[in-house]
């Protein structure tokens, strides 16, 4: 492993344990040349998920997406740092226990709106508002009886 401060490719573990969401493992390290010291994370290397976007299109699943649909929802809400976490883990759990090559955008985003629905119920307006592209008024106060009930 190259160390991030020297660019040394000499780095030995200290420890290693199970990350916090035993799916990786959390290893500490230090370089042989400067001294300092590392954290990285090793994961297992799962088959590339390919998402099938709403025009048909096809893109390689990123974490980084869902993560930032959950934040936007979530912008200014009493909703903790680990529980938004704990939340797109659980996402992207349920998206790859399903073991699929190809999964559609529409499922991701149905699981996402499931899991909101818990969280945070005035996150789970915002994300629908986008996701379900509600035109007018009419459609949003659907979607609100629709969570109501």
């Amino acid at each position: 492993m190259k160390c991030p401060y020297c660019g040394n490719s000499d780095t030995r573990v200290i420890d290693s344990r199970p990350a916090d969401d035993n799916s990786s493992i959390r290893r500490r390290r230090c370089c042989d040349e400067c001294g300092k010291r590392f954290t990285t994370y090793e994961k297992i290397e799962t088959i590339p998920l390919i998402v099938i976007k709403k025009d048909n299109n096809r893109e390689q699943y990123a974490r980084a997406k869902i993560e930032s649909g959950i934040l936007s929802a979530c912008y200014k809400r009493p909703v903790p740092a680990d529980a938004i976490k704990a939340a797109v883990d659980e996402v992207e759990l349920q998206i790859f226990n399903r073991e699929e090559k190809e999964i559609p955008s529409s499922q991701i985003g149905e699981i996402v709106m499931e899991r909101l629905k818990t969280l945070d119920p005035v996150a789970y307006v915002r994300f629908a508002s986008v996701y379900r592209q509600f035109k007018d008024v009419n459609t949003f106060m659907e979607e609100l009886k629709m969570f109501l009930e």
